[in-house]
């Protein structure tokens, strides 16, 4: 068997199991089971002649055979759809449409700025955008739905991934990490906090596999967790009524609910964050240009 024998629907699996990062993430996605899924990765896998897929304890990921398989199976889904939409009578996608991914607190400051200036001086170009975590964006760019990211990083400020080839990334801006606390706080007293007095403190954190986010890196004990909560707003109105504290990037001062102060820490080593813009190497069409000049111009907008 050769891999032109491969179903559209095996491609289509394949294609979401990559981005997805997990069999059983990418059967919900699809409304199928796990078991279909699993069925459908095992026929590519025999028309390839190969493993496409690294089983792993946190999901999946890619061989340099399944690799090159996504990019394939990325042109022949995105063709077949650009057919069915020609057959069915309805507009093809305009290649000055962006497909734009962002991490959650992007889309609370930088994106509706972006967007914004963006829509005033080149209206003809339209970006659609949805939210992910960074790796989530990074393998929605491996696997062709999304054209351009912008994703987060910490020290020591590594690659996104170390897949081949290598994400084309540009860092729009690196800011220092702050703390939220309530207004009426204790802690709010100053125009910083000293790091000494981040112990024994209630924190509010992410979820899952993002509970650190919310929580001072590097705390020299065992962190309280009050509550937790996947979106940054939930935890900021959780600051406001004063259940806790939580950690911000710096440019969230300019979009806190009432209640809430925004402070830098002092002591200890610096807790850096960077906004980077990336996407698959390759010519850079002109609207991800406009998109991208936009995004910078936003940037130094809020200093």
């Amino acid at each position: 068997m050769a891999l032109s024998d491969a179903s559209l629907v095996a491609l289509r699996v394949f294609r979401e199991v990559a981005e997805r990062g997990t069999l059983t993430a990418a059967a919900s996605a699809l409304g199928y089971t796990q078991s279909a899924v699993s069925r459908q990765i095992a026929a590519l896998e025999k028309a390839a002649g190969a493993s496409l897929l690294e089983r792993r304890h946190d999901g999946v990921r890619l061989t340099a055979a399944g690799r090159l398989v996504l990019r394939r199976a990325a042109v022949v889904v995105d063709q077949v759809d650009a057919g069915a939409r020609e057959l069915a009578g309805l507009p093809e996608e305009d290649e000055s449409t962006i497909r734009l991914g962002w991490f959650a607190t992007a889309g609370a400051w930088l994106v509706p700025q972006a967007l914004l200036a963006l829509g005033r001086t080149h209206p003809s170009i339209s970006v659609v955008t949805r939210e992910g975590s960074t790796p989530a964006l990074v393998r929605a760019l491996r696997a062709g739905t999304l054209d351009v990211a912008l994703i987060a990083s910490s020290p020591p400020f590594r690659a996104p991934d170390d897949e081949s080839p290598a994400l084309e990334v540009d860092t729009l801006t690196e800011r220092s990490l702050h703390v939220a606390v309530p207004s009426a706080h204790p802690l709010a007293r100053n125009d910083f906090i000293d790091i000494d007095d981040l112990r024994g403190q209630r924190w509010i954190a992410g979820l899952g596999d993002q509970l650190v986010m919310g929580v001072w890196p590097g705390l020299p004990e065992r962190p309280v967790v009050a509550h937790t909560a996947r979106d940054w707003l939930a935890k900021l109105q959780l600051v406001a009524a004063g259940f806790g504290i939580t950690t911000v990037p710096a440019a969230l001062a300019t979009v806190l609910p009432a209640g809430v102060r925004v402070l830098p820490v002092r002591g200890g080593p610096s807790e850096q964050r960077r906004i980077q813009l990336a996407r698959l190497p390759g010519p850079l069409p002109e609207p991800v240009a406009r998109l991208a000049a936009a995004l910078r111009a936003a940037v130094l907008a809020t200093g």
